[in-house]
């Protein structure tokens, strides 16, 4: 039973919300945040990373840095950038991008459900990085960064969502990366509560991206439950921004790895080994992109190499059998040294919109083998996060992004 409401959004302006709207804080480095703001210091990335109101000499993890995010952000609602909605509703949000459109609603998770399993994730966080986000709700008292949430696809949502869409969008425009955003408010009373009874009927909500923003959020409100011993529950700050997206609309790609050397290997010395595990496909001198489940593509030296692993080294293990797993496990690991992804600096990732060029680029500059991944499925990770396992690191990479900016969860009360 999934507990999704709806909430009193602090959001835009219509005539803002196009320069208010901006990609997820993590995306960006400290340069690249400030060179960002410096190019659009209307954008949310102000707000969202603060540190870029003050010289680069400034601890970014600061209390000042903190303080001013609350500050701007109760200033942009003084000055009329935002507005907030007098009763709670539920939002529509469609993201376009090559043609394909997904389309979720925005809504208030429980954290409750988050602890008891009902919301399931597929990957670890680290303490560091949800510390900032923790400071940086708790100081604005808002949650300003969507969490992405995907559910099976279902027909009463499907057609609720439909018949919102043919209506006059409050948000339409096209973002400079060429991605559509459209939204729409649904404050009719009767849908209000089909979509809520709908949502209460589910037994499972999957987190897709924001593990660290839920996480961080959770612990707000666990944190401000244990100040407030008369909280009731219904508190907003029991409850989490999010943006729910039915499971067939969704598109993972790739998620591919580079490596910086080859272990003291040669190539025939990495071939033999390779060979053991998989098999040649096709070669080429241009990029060669993987069809199917337990396919990868390898660039060394110029060409590409397609291969396929063995029969015998597939299992159906939820986590041991994901294409990224095996190649961890009988290539990256045993061949190359790889021994713990998240902390070897020889490996880099690089997401798969980016392009196939993108490895040829890295094997150029800074690189010297590149794997090109199959993308993960929806369903590989619902079967991960069902069975209560996780995922390595760089699984999955979801496009489009989230713009942060366009619905802001109050959490003073």
């Amino acid at each position: 039973m999934a507990q999704i409401l709806p909430f009193k959004a602090i959001r835009p302006s219509k005539e803002e919300a196009a320069i208010i709207a901006a990609l997820p804080y993590d995306v960006y480095s400290r340069k690249e945040a400030y060179e960002k703001v410096k190019e659009q210091p209307g954008s949310f990335l102000a707000i969202d990373r603060p540190e870029t109101q003050f010289s680069e000499s400034v601890d970014m993890y600061s209390d000042a840095v903190y303080a001013k995010a609350a500050e701007m952000l109760n200033d942009w609602k003084a000055k009329g950038r935002f507005i907030q909605d007098a009763k709670p509703f539920y939002y529509v949000y469609e993201l376009s991008m090559d043609g394909r459109a997904q389309t979720g609603i925005v809504a208030c998770a429980s954290i409750d459900d988050y602890v008891n399993g009902v919301i399931k994730k597929h990957e670890n966080t680290r303490a560091e990085k949800e510390l900032d986000r923790i400071r940086h709700v708790d100081t604005c008292d808002a949650q300003t960064g969507p969490i992405f949430l995907a559910y099976r696809a279902n027909p009463t949502l499907t057609t609720i969502v439909e018949k919102v869409k043919t209506r006059r969008p409050v948000y339409d425009f096209v973002a400079e990366d060429g991605i559509s955003h459209r939204c729409w408010v649904i404050d009719d009373m009767t849908t209000k509560a089909l979509i809520a009874t709908t949502f209460d009927k589910m037994d499972s909500i999957y987190i897709a991206d924001g593990h660290h923003r839920a996480a961080s959020a959770v612990k707000v409100g666990l944190k401000r439950r244990e100040e407030n011993s008369g909280y009731t529950g219904r508190e907003d700050f029991n409850y989490f921004l999010s943006v729910l997206f039915p499971d067939d609309e969704l598109k993972i790609y790739d998620y591919n790895r580079v490596v910086k050397d080859l272990n003291g290997h040669s190539a025939e010395e990495l071939f033999d080994g390779i060979d053991k595990v998989a098999k040649v496909v096709k070669t080429a001198d241009a990029p060669i992109r993987p069809e199917n489940k337990g396919q990868w593509s390898l660039l060394l030296d110029g060409k590409w190499y397609l291969y396929q692993f063995k029969d015998e080294v597939l299992t159906d293990d939820p986590v041991e059998g994901l294409d990224v797993s095996l190649l961890q496990n009988l290539v990256l690991e045993p061949l190359l040294g790889i021994k713990d992804p998240k902390t070897d600096d020889r490996i880099d990732f690089v997401g798969g919109i980016r392009g196939l060029e993108e490895l040829e680029r890295r094997c150029t500059v800074d690189c010297k083998v590149a794997f090109a991944m199959y993308p993960t499925s929806i369903k590989e990770l619902f079967d991960v996060a069902d069975a209560g396992l996780l995922m390595p690191p760089k699984s999955t990479w979801f496009e489009p992004k989230l713009r942060s900016g366009l619905f802001i969860h109050d959490i003073k009360n």
